[in-house]
């Protein structure tokens, strides 16, 4: 138990619940959260964490989703003006423009092994948004974007590397994969089922509305 695990695993584990933040091991036995739950002791003690003051949990529904995607505060507030803006569920407008980010959109192609690390890869120029070197991991990708990887054995063979090291890899709906070139095309926009974060949407609109 007094092993570091890494900050990433820490934020798990202190918000008793997996933000991917490391990626595929968050899927594997070595996730914090799935050592945490075996380790915890069965019955109503197993777990104390309070529930808090109404403040509080909606302020941490809101970090949850920051940290996720890791997004900044004033990034963060630009998406939910512009999500207030927009017609529909305004939680779900949301969580779905900040899924449409490039380094969301290179991760959950399994381009990178996190989104820390495919913002890495779209900084360093490895990423091409139709035909066109996008270096900015907050580009928002919309309807027949097509992404794909420099022209260089370096660029595609990292790539490569990292779609044969999960082979069982299947991407979303939302994203046509093709896994020999390697590139990608959004076919159409996220869905909230696309998000695979557990949070109540509601709770972050009715604090970012305060």
């Amino acid at each position: 138990m007094g092993r570091n695990l890494g900050s990433s695993c820490k934020l798990c584990r202190r918000e008793g619940m997996k933000l991917f933040l490391k990626g595929i091991r968050c899927e594997t036995s070595k996730c914090a959260i799935e050592r945490r739950q075996k380790s915890l002791a069965p019955g109503m003690h197993g777990w104390r964490r309070g529930r808090g003051t109404d403040y509080g949990v909606r302020l941490r529904e809101k970090q949850k989703v920051k940290r996720y995607y890791g997004v900044g505060e004033a990034q963060f507030m630009q998406y939910f003006e512009r999500a207030e803006k927009t017609i529909g569920n305004t939680g779900e407008v949301l969580l779905g423009l900040i899924e449409r980010r490039l380094d969301n959109v290179v991760y959950k192609l399994n381009f990178a092994p996190s989104r820390k690390a495919a913002r890495q890869l779209i900084a360093h120029g490895h990423i091409f948004v139709n035909g066109k070197k996008t270096d900015v991991p907050s580009f928002m990708v919309k309807i027949g974007d097509k992404i794909t990887v420099k022209k260089n054995e370096k660029s595609k063979n990292r790539v490569k590397a990292q779609l044969e090291s999960n082979p069982n890899f299947s991407a979303q709906g939302w994203l046509q994969l093709d896994v020999k070139e390697p590139a990608a095309t959004i076919v159409s926009l996220p869905s909230r089922q696309d998000v695979q974060l557990a949070i109540e949407e509601q709770l972050v609109v009715e604090y970012c509305s305060r």
